[in-house]
């Protein structure tokens, strides 16, 4: 199934092809990959199947809390059949209801770890509650594994596809910006890179846009954040 996602699209087997390739399996609604340091929160968007995924995965990086964030912590899958379910709220205040909001009644993050590795989630989400069955659990595991097998051969080989793991241009471009811009927070606020990093996504969600586009905006010039956390802070260049 991950080898017929290549052919379907020209390129070599990624990671990319084994996210799209759990849709079908899995009986889910779409997925998304996200790479990840070690047991930091995943913040690296690397494939997305919908919109939704898009989404879900900018409220986690934004958010700093969620179902993949949780699964890459702990190495161990978090299924989540109903976000609505008083459970999902109290763990997840900010965003189970966001998360809700944009389409998604079901969340299930796969860590993908081999061994002592730790290189990110795959997630997936239904738009109706439910649970997996055993069988779509078993899948989504292995899924999972072929993600990051196929990651690693791809940072083994220097990425022979358009982007780390077989990521679409348009998402390390998504990537970059947000890195870019964090990178220039830097300098404008006189704070170190992780402070820089709270400051983009606090922005971003005090004034419920998404990252890429604040992201966008201070890479082009067109916002630049003020030095009080607590302000909007939305002075032109």
């Amino acid at each position: 199934m991950v080898a017929g996602q290549a052919a379907g699209r020209g390129g070599l087997v990624s990671a990319s092809d084994a996210c799209a390739a759990a849709v079908d399996a899995v009986k889910v609604t779409g997925s998304w990959l996200s790479a990840a340091d070690g047991a930091e929160p995943p913040g690296h968007l690397m494939s997305v199947t919908d919109a939704v995924s898009l989404r879900l995965a900018e409220l986690e990086l934004t958010l700093g809390e969620g179902p993949s964030a949780d699964a890459v912590a702990n190495g161990s899958p978090v299924l989540v059949s109903d976000l609505g379910e008083t459970g999902a709220g109290r763990r997840w205040p900010v965003f189970a209801p966001a998360a809700r909001q944009a389409g998604a009644a079901a969340i299930f993050a796969f860590p993908l770890r081999l061994g002592a590795i730790r290189a990110g989630v795959m997630g997936l989400y239904r738009d109706q509650a439910g649970p997996l069955s055993d069988v779509q659990l078993g899948d989504g595991l292995l899924f999972a594994d072929a993600a990051v097998l196929l990651l690693i051969t791809a940072d083994e080989a220097g990425g022979a596809a358009a982007g780390p793991g077989g990521q679409p241009a348009d998402l390390a471009g998504h990537r970059a910006e947000i890195d870019q811009a964090t990178g220039m927070l830097t300098e404008q606020l006189g704070v170190g890179i992780k402070e820089a990093f709270i400051r983009l996504r606090a922005y971003s969600y005090v004034n419920d846009r998404p990252l890429a586009g604040v992201a966008r905006d201070i890479v082009a010039r067109r916002l630049r954040l003020g030095l009080d956390p607590d302000s909007s802070g939305d002075g032109r260049a």
